[in-house]
């Protein structure tokens, strides 16, 4: 059985916040979508850590798995869904709800990340801020990755050894290099698809099997946490539309999450004590359903008032109309 781990919420913690303030419109968060990817390695840890512990205590059931990931993620997403498509049907025009509806499918079905790669010119452009169902296309890679990787995994669990952890590198090194040359070939589908994104959840699944280095020291898990933590600041504040994404540029985000992760798993440290304190804790906990909410408020509130500007009085009010949505869910 594994232990809870505290700093792994407040970890979700300084994934969600950047995302949603950057949403907001916060001028000094430019990159404040690198949570996202933050949120991918922490998922991609996760989850290796809970079938790998399954597989090797024979107790994996891979259907067991799809229905405790249903359990877990459907209920606020239905409601979610259900939310945005009754203030579609009261706001939106017939075109924009058609729009939303076909979005709606896409989303239902874990495919929204093929979707808005089709119908966005680009992620960060002025049109996409109108599509309240726009942040669904990460958990549509994620949903694929949850898909394919326990089943990648069991068929690995009969070889002896590492093939496992070889393997899962091998794969995570070339999704990489396929994200590098995304980013260069066709920088919307590096954007939005599995296969350029599936590194981040690989690095996370990475150190699940192996945990890393070995940071006996004090002073050095100090140091990698800190690290980790600055990285992670440093993308949210210095990148905005403008950085090459993902490819290289989300290494750095990435691997502050997995240095993190790392430390803390190893050890007391003082980045890992201050993202265990319950306040911190709290806002990792409720990250998922705030992740939901807060992007169709935002969306939704800027086709009200027909700008993508929001104006702060009200980006204020819709942030804490997020936050108590989410507390609720």
């Amino acid at each position: 059985m594994h232990t809870y781990r505290p700093d792994i919420d407040g970890l979700r913690m300084m994934a969600i916040v950047p995302v949603v303030l950057y949403h907001a419109g916060v001028p000094w968060l430019s990159g404040g979508f690198i949570g996202v990817d933050v949120f991918f390695v922490i998922s991609g840890f996760l989850i290796t850590r809970i079938l790998h512990g399954e597989l090797t205590s024979g107790r994996l059931s891979v259907i067991g798995f799809y229905e405790r990931r249903a359990r877990r993620i459907l209920p606020a997403l239905i409601t979610v869904i259900f939310a945005s498509f009754i203030a579609g049907y009261i706001i939106l025009l017939p075109g924009e709800f058609v729009d939303l509806s076909q979005a709606t499918i896409a989303t239902a079905l874990f495919s929204s990340n093929f979707w808005f790669w089709r119908v966005t010119s680009n992620y960060f452009a002025s049109e996409s801020e109108f599509e309240p169902l726009l942040h669904t296309w990460s958990l549509g890679v994620e949903e694929q990755f949850y898909i394919l990787f326990p089943l990648l995994l069991w068929a690995l669990a009969r070889w002896p050894g590492k093939i496992t952890l070889w393997v899962v590198t091998v794969l995570t090194v070339l999704s990489f290099v396929v994200s590098i040359m995304g980013v260069a070939w066709n920088p919307s589908a590096s954007f939005y698809l599995a296969p350029t994104r599936g590194w981040e959840l690989g690095l996370g699944a990475i150190l699940a099997l192996s945990f890393g280095p070995r940071l006996g020291a004090r002073w050095l898990r100090e140091v990698v946490a800190m690290s980790g933590l600055a990285a992670i600041l440093f993308a949210a504040i210095w990148y905005d539309a403008s950085t090459p994404f993902p490819g290289l540029a989300a290494l750095v985000p990435c691997l502050g999450a997995a240095a993190l992760i790392s430390a803390g798993a190893q050890g007391h440290s003082l980045a890992v004590r201050v993202l265990s304190l319950k306040p911190v804790v709290f806002v990792g906990l409720i990250s998922y359903s705030l992740y939901l909410w807060h992007w169709p408020i935002f969306s939704f509130l800027r086709i009200y008032i027909g700008d993508v500007n929001i104006p702060p009085t009200l980006a204020a009010g819709a942030l804490v109309g997020a936050f108590t949505a989410a507390v609720i869910s």
